[in-house]
């Protein structure tokens, strides 16, 4: 039987102190799926209700004209001596008029999560808060600390001072993300900044405790930082923006708390559909290769149907005495290129000899001279 891993506890100085066992809640299954349903729902429960006027865009008198005049049958502001008299009026079409489909304080704000589900994400959040590569692809600054998830003794829980929890965190290497959470301060693009919510800031450790003996009011100035009870722990805390990998900081107290909450009398640590994840290996091992059929060979290639036309192998299969005709009409192409040559200096030695022949026809015929100098006596 395999030991149960444990945690490094470090002391306020940040040094090694002693070991706690790891929670089974981080060993619960990581879903992505549910932790981004369950936050996007309980984010919706923090909504105000909002809606216009319920006589906006209708302070106004107005009537039809009516069929008739040859204009749109729009209500039209009554009166006369003013452009305003005989403009359309009510109609979200119109200058002034209400707006298409005017939002009520009735819509449906809130929404309802199974207890289960929330349970669930709030375990594959904790388990993906204890994955070192999830908390640096959220932006976590985690390079100088030493393990994660980090553990911090009880005496955490006492400190009273700002100052104090400052050197805690540079002790610990935690202090840069602090740092990095401040170096983003921005004020908000938008009305917001009119509105209550003037800056923006990116989130920082979280420092989880059991009992509240002054850590609150130490670390709660410090910018980027959130506070929560082991026993009150809140997804949207948790997976901000719905994106697990949360760092967090524990308590020694907060960390064997976790044992009794979702311990065997305490909450169900839901279980993974699959024990080993890696489908590869799974089926590549000798227990299933052992069972399974052995590989079918593949079927032999088939070849390219040949058209008869151009091919005498496939002319030969549907008529061969049209394919031996073929071969012997190529054989005799193949003969006649070869007395070609021959052939054409043969035609010009005759057609040579021929011309010369002609020539010497019309010297001999032109030395005869004129028929009519001796008379025409025969």
């Amino acid at each position: 039987m395999t030991a149960r891993p444990v945690l490094s506890v470090f002391s306020l100085s940040g040094e090694k102190a002693s070991t706690t066992p790891l929670p089974a809640v981080f060993t619960a299954p990581i879903r992505p799926d549910v932790v981004q349903f369950v936050h996007t729902n309980m984010n919706k429960n923090n909504r105000q209700a909002f809606a216009v006027s319920m006589s906006a865009g209708k302070n106004v008198s107005a009537s039809s004209w009516g069929t008739g005049r040859a204009v749109a049958r729009i209500p039209r502001v009554g009166g006369g001596g003013t452009s305003r008299s005989g403009q359309g009026a009510f109609g979200n079409m119109c200058r002034g008029g209400r707006m298409f489909a005017p939002t009520k304080t009735w819509r449906k704000w809130h929404r309802k999560i199974n207890t289960t589900q929330k349970r669930y994400a709030v375990a594959s959040a904790l388990a993906a808060s204890a994955v070192p590569a999830l908390v640096m692809a959220r932006g976590h600054r985690v390079e100088d600390v030493p393990e994660i998830p980090l553990v911090l003794d009880s005496a955490l829980e006492s400190t009273k001072k700002t100052s104090a929890a400052k050197d805690i965190l540079a002790a610990v290497g935690a202090l840069a993300d602090v740092e990095k959470a401040a170096d983003s301060k921005k004020i908000r693009a938008g009305k917001g900044k009119m509105r209550g919510r003037r800056y923006t800031l990116r989130r920082g450790p979280l420092v989880v405790y059991k009992e509240n003996d002054g850590v609150a009011q130490a670390f709660r100035n410090l910018p980027g930082v959130e506070l929560c009870c082991v026993s009150r722990l809140n997804l949207l805390q948790l997976a901000p923006g719905g994106h697990m990998g949360r760092f967090c900081i524990w308590s020694q107290a907060a960390v064997e708390e976790l044992d009794t909450i979702y311990g065997a009398e305490g909450k169900r640590i839901p279980s993974a559909a699959m024990t080993n994840a890696d489908l590869a290996r799974i089926i590549n091992s000798d227990e299933i290769q052992s069972i399974v059929n052995p590989a079918k060979r593949a079927d032999a290639p088939r070849l390219r149907k040949k058209n008869a036309i151009k091919s005498v192998k496939a002319l030969a299969k549907l008529d061969p005495y049209a394919a031996a005709a073929r071969e012997a009409e190529t054989r005799a192409q193949a003969a006649r290129a070869g007395k070609k040559a021959a052939t054409i200096k043969a035609k010009r030695a005759a057609s040579k000899a021929h011309k010369a022949q002609k020539k010497a026809f019309y010297e001999a015929a032109s030395k005869q001279g004129d028929v009519c100098a001796e008379g025409f006596g025969l």
